[in-house]
């Protein structure tokens, strides 16, 4: 299964995410699933002339390529132009590369909340990016690609949401794509996949005895349920978190702080 991935308006903290997936090696666990990357910008050798050779080969179809993964936001400005984030050398704006590219490819993937919503770039008051997510403008459908789009392979976009999101999430997507498949009845209604989004961070949570006793934490240092006086949404936000822990052990809650709920739109 061959991937493209092309980084937007975001932090790049998707791609450093990814890279720490510990599991085991992370390209031995690709390679044996059988996926490997035709074009990543922070892990492919090619750069420059030879890289928009290549994407331009995909895009146009001459190249195949199975998935296209997306982080970061779509800008869309100025005035619907796109011209605020140009691919590098090309002189088109990258929404023009990402809405060629899904044309060709049997699957997409908004890798990040940035990418499925529109994320950090989006809440800026007043949007002067124009950003929005791949197939949602926050809670809304429609995005860059439009409400209705299917890609080749008949699915919406799949909206592997976080902020960052998880390396397993990213991963066990993947993976479950190139040796079982992906269907719709394997994505919730905002576009993620199940295998993570089917649970709440609240599941698993190290302080759901304070929630149960209803004590409730003052301040982030306390002991305590966060969810009273901080805010916490753990119960709102559709995520594995504290059943598979980041690094092995960690997760907002367990470090103390409130979850802000970024796997959700807005």
């Amino acid at each position: 299964m061959r991937v493209v991935w092309l980084q937007s308006g975001g932090c790049g903290g998707c791609t450093q995410s990814f890279l720490a997936f510990e599991s085991r090696p992370l390209f031995d666990e690709l390679a044996d699933a059988g996926i490997e990357f035709v074009w990543h910008p922070a892990l492919s050798e090619a750069s420059g002339d030879e890289a928009l050779t290549l994407l331009e080969a995909c895009a146009s179809g001459r190249t195949p390529f199975d998935v296209l993964c997306v982080e970061g936001a779509m800008l869309r400005g100025p005035n619907g132009t796109g011209k605020f984030h140009l691919m590098a050398g090309s002189g088109r704006p990258l929404t023009e590369w990402v809405a060629r590219l899904a044309a060709q490819a049997r699957w997409v993937f908004a890798i990040g909340s940035c990418t499925a919503y529109g994320g950090f770039s989006a809440s800026t008051p007043g949007n002067p990016l124009e950003a929005c997510g791949l197939q949602y403008d926050e809670k809304t459908p429609g995005g860059l690609l439009g409400a209705d789009f299917r890609s080749v392979g008949g699915l919406p976009v799949v909206n592997v949401a976080g902020c960052p999101t998880h390396p397993g999430w990213v991963v066990d997507t993947l993976e479950k794509l190139a040796l079982d498949g992906l269907t719709v009845a394997d994505l919730d209604d905002f576009g993620r996949p199940l295998l993570y989004a089917g649970e709440l961070v609240h599941h698993g949570c190290s302080r759901n005895e304070f929630y149960e006793f209803k004590a409730s934490a003052e301040k982030h240092a306390d002991l305590g349920c966060l969810m009273e006086n901080l805010g916490c949404k753990g119960t709102q936000a559709h995520a594995d978190c504290n059943l598979r822990p980041w690094n092995g052990s960690g997760s907002c809650l367990k470090g103390g702080f409130a979850c802000v709920a970024c796997t959700e739109p807005g």
